[in-house]
């Protein structure tokens, strides 16, 4: 899952950012308001974290925009404006929550984690590829009902290829959408992540979910067979 925070307080945009990767998270920050409106608008994200008091462009300003062009994204304000009438003005304004800083940072994952159960669709929140599934809200992986313990990268990299199952994806477009980075050609990190990732999904089981598609990247797919048995059981 993809967080966007916008929040111009360095040290407390790094703190925020590093407690939500250490919940598997993958997350982007942007410092002032058009960095926040642009980013937010031009590619996709899960939930927006959105300071007020931004740079630039402010966060209501920002709110407003991205209503217009994406009224279904999640919307989470963290400021430092108490009054009522702040609150009032975004959550009329289209914000689905607003957290005042000081603020617990457990309370502010339970209010994601509530964000996301409210805005996914049940297939969307949870993925399944044959006997493998992957709870996008409660951050759990399973195969064939046996936990799968992994890291914070890990997931994020299982999730990307469960959301574009049976479709060739590039090492350029995990590198992007997992690392948040420009590929470099020198760099053999997405197959090193690849094999860990195929060492606790894959090794020991009859059958392969993550394949090589050679000169291209890496797919992630089940049998015909297998996908008919879990459209079966789903039913």
């Amino acid at each position: 899952m993809r967080i966007l925070i916008a929040e111009d307080d360095e040290v407390l945009a790094k703190f925020v950012r590093q407690g939500l990767e250490g919940e598997n998270y993958t997350v982007d920050v942007v410092a002032d308001g058009e960095q926040a409106r642009n980013a937010a608008t031009e590619s996709d994200y899960d939930l927006v974290i959105l300071d007020l008091s931004l740079p630039k462009l402010d966060g209501v300003s920002v709110l407003r925009q991205l209503r217009l062009k994406k009224p279904s994204l999640p919307v989470l304000i963290l400021t430092q404006r108490t009054k009522v009438e702040d609150k009032v003005q975004c959550l009329d304004g289209g914000a689905d929550d607003y957290l005042a800083k000081p603020f617990a940072f457990s309370e502010l994952s339970a209010r994601l984690r509530a964000l996301v159960r409210r805005s996914h669709l049940p297939s969307e929140s949870v993925l399944i590829i044959g006997d493998l599934k992957l709870d996008r809200v409660q951050r759990l992986v399973e195969r064939a009902g046996r936990r799968i313990e992994l890291t914070a990268k890990e997931f994020a990299l299982l999730e990307y290829l469960m959301r574009n199952a049976s479709r060739h994806v590039t090492r350029s477009m995990i590198i992007e959408h997992v690392w948040n980075l420009t590929f470099d050609t020198t760099t053999n990190v997405v197959d090193v992540y690849i094999n860990y990732l195929r060492r606790k999904i894959d090794d020991g089981q009859n059958v392969k979910l993550i394949h090589t598609v050679r000169g291209v990247g890496y797919e992630l797919s089940a049998p015909a067979e297998v996908r008919g048995q879990t459209a079966e059981v789903q039913a």
